[in-house]
């Protein structure tokens, strides 16, 4: 059950989270030129409602019928929404975005299905003209279909859910929210409530009002704040005392709240401070009257005060305030009264809880039956960029001799293609695997590099070796041209002292935007793909990236080189050689694939983790023409 909700809170909250910018760009012009805002100006104004009425629904809409359809699904979802918008009247009904969230990904669904119906079947010479009009026709006919039902139905709902957020609010019920928001926050579902439910109340709310108590409730950083403070100073645990101050500049000005999560775990009774604290702030908030402009995203005090209408700041302020203190207070005792909990310890069982709530625990494989029948094997990561793609090309290195009729590939976990034979991801990613391709065997794996469950796979696909294709006269497709990725001096680091993986991570985005592959974004991108699953590969080598929802932040594929010869600290695992990569579709294999055949003589990889000649690196690492 917990699985289910997860699941589904985080497929809504996927619809909103690549779009958060537009969000913000509409809050800014709803707090600068409304007419109570910092510059009044009824023209620019104007564009706002155009934006909420139009723009976001669109937006969500596709994303939605991307996730479920592919590009298709994103016209086709495009195209459904508008209908539910004229269907409430436009700019003059309610916003459409709970209705975006139900219209995308069933536009998307329908042409998934169109297509499924037609694989096969398209008569030659056909296939662009049922393609175009198939995606014109469905649209109309979901467009249609949201003009007279889902629009109305999804209008009316969401009256209903703002009539009872405004009983709330005037019976001063509202704070009783926090009693569930807290600890579905530590569960992780705290993405899925709030971009989910509060986002879409909160834009009919601004929409009337200017503003709304919905995106204070779950961004507010002062409960966790004062968590942390408490932990700081109270703590018995040196380590955990030690690591409070570094977690309160990233959960305050940074925004990311998960970092307080395993202290709380470490303690569960601490949850009562940040439920009372964050009571108390929304308690605060209802009878000032507050409310921010937009989504405060991420939940850092800068974001939280930048949304804060013009005469307003000082109250949200307080609030912060209010709810840190609070939860401190609260907090305190529990701390002091606590044993020497092990942080770490805690955030294992963070990642163990995070990891369930996206579905990913590893369930058991059915042995491989007929190994010579197997033709396709997945590795598959979160990404599909990086740490799958060098186990691929390692594996394929390894094996091509005794088995060139297998097809070795890799993807992101959750673009599996139906006719894997196996699939090979890390642990915790096993679930997302199983519901993406049930057909095919899985092996899951701690790292892709070195691992006794590759070894294992190995022998069995070479137990019976497949015989070699027949070759036929059938003309073969020219190779597919391919832009490489290079390398250069610039991107190569050496002898660098040993610092957190953090630091490390931070260091190889700060090279990647130096040499203009990616945006500053990029990086608290890469910080979130590590927490989600480890980039560590295995032999001294972690190859951190961006997630997939921030693909849009990469400008040119790139890969930079830091050498710690010392090593670096991945859970556990000592890192050497940190590859820190962006990639534009798969423009960056090729150099992973060199990286992996230099990894192959351990005579030159562990020369790679000391040698302090560049040239040396390029020449192992450069493209060999």
């Amino acid at each position: 059950m917990k699985n289910t909700i997860a699941r589904f809170g985080k497929f809504l909250s996927a619809m909103v989270m690549p779009n958060i910018g537009a969000f913000i760009a509409w809050g800014f012009i709803t707090a600068l030129f409304i007419e109570n805002g910092w510059f009044p100006n009824a023209q620019l104004a104007s564009i706002q409602p155009f934006m909420l009425t139009f723009l976001l629904p669109v937006l969500i809409a596709a994303q939605g019928g991307k996730m479920v359809g592919g590009d298709r699904g994103r016209v086709m979802g495009a195209i459904a929404v508008m209908g539910c918008i004229a269907g409430v009247g436009g700019t003059d009904g309610q916003p459409m975005l709970m209705g975006a969230m139900i219209m995308g990904p069933l536009a998307g669904f329908v042409i998934k299905k169109f297509d499924q119906a037609m694989d096969g079947r398209m008569p030659a010479g056909f296939e662009m003209l049922i393609n175009n009009f198939s995606v014109g026709i469905l649209g109309m006919v979901m467009a249609i279909l949201g003009y007279y039902a889902i629009g109305p139905v999804m209008s009316a709902i969401l009256a209903f859910l703002s009539a009872g957020v405004n009983l709330l609010v005037q019976h001063s019920l509202l704070p009783l929210v926090s009693i569930f928001l807290e600890p579905a926050k530590v569960l992780f579902l705290n993405n899925a409530i709030n971009h989910g439910v509060f986002t879409p109340i909160g834009a009919e709310q601004v929409a009337e009002a200017g503003k709304s108590i919905m995106y204070m409730l779950e961004t507010n950083p002062g409960p966790g704040l004062g968590v942390l403070v408490a932990y700081w100073l109270f703590s018995k645990d040196r380590t955990t005392k030690d690591s409070a101050p570094g977690a309160i500049i990233i959960h305050l000005f940074g925004g990311i709240h998960e970092i307080y999560f395993p202290y709380i775990l470490m303690n569960p009774m601490v949850i009562i401070a940040p439920i009372v604290g964050n009571a108390c702030a929304i308690f605060f908030f209802s009878i000032m009257n507050a409310g921010l402009n937009g989504p405060a995203a991420p939940g850092s005090i800068i974001a939280f005060l930048m949304m804060s209408p013009r005469d307003s700041i000082l109250v949200s302020l307080i609030g912060v305030i209010l709810a840190a203190a609070v939860s401190f207070v609260i907090a305190s005792p529990i701390v002091k009264m606590a044993g020497t909990k092990n942080l770490e310890d805690a955030q294992n069982k963070m990642q163990e809880m995070k990891a369930q709530a996206k579905g990913t625990a590893a369930p058991s494989a059915a042995p491989l039956t007929d190994c010579t029948a197997v033709k396709k094997v997945i590795f598959a990561c979160d990404a599909g960029m990086g740490s799958s793609a060098m186990g691929a090309t390692k594996f394929r290195n390894r094996i091509k001799a005794q088995r060139p009729d297998l097809t070795i590939t890799n993807t992101s976990v959750d673009n599996i293609p139906a006719d894997a034979d196996i699939v090979v991801c890390q642990q915790v990613l096993a679930d997302r695997a199983r519901a993406c391709a049930p057909q095919a065997h899985l092996v899951a794996i701690g790292n892709f590099l070195a691992d006794p469950g590759l070894d294992e796979l190995y022998h069995t696909l070479t137990a019976e070796q497949a015989a070699p294709a027949p070759q036929t006269n059938a003309p073969q497709a020219a190779p597919e041209s391919k832009k490489r990725t290079t390398i250069t001096a610039d991107c190569v680091k050496l002898g660098l002292p040993s610092v957190s993986k953090e630091d490390a991570i931070r260091a190889a985005g700060r090279l990647l935007v130096e040499q203009g592959c990616v945006d500053e974004a990029y990086i608290d991108s890469m910080l979130e793909r590590e927490r989600l699953v480890t980039t560590y590969m295995g032999m001294g080598i972690a190859i951190p990236h961006g997630t997939t929802a921030q693909k849009a932040r990469v400008k040119r594929s790139g890969i930079v080189m830091l050498q710690y010869p010392d090593g670096i600290d991945f859970g556990g695992e000592k890192a050497q050689l940190v590859f820190g990569i962006a990639g534009v579709g798969d423009e960056h294999i090729d150099l992973l694939s060199n990286i992996c055949t230099a990894l192959e003589d351990e005579s030159v990889l562990s020369q790679l983790k000391s040698t302090k000649d560049v040239s040396f690196v390029l020449k192992c690492l450069e493209f060999q023409d």
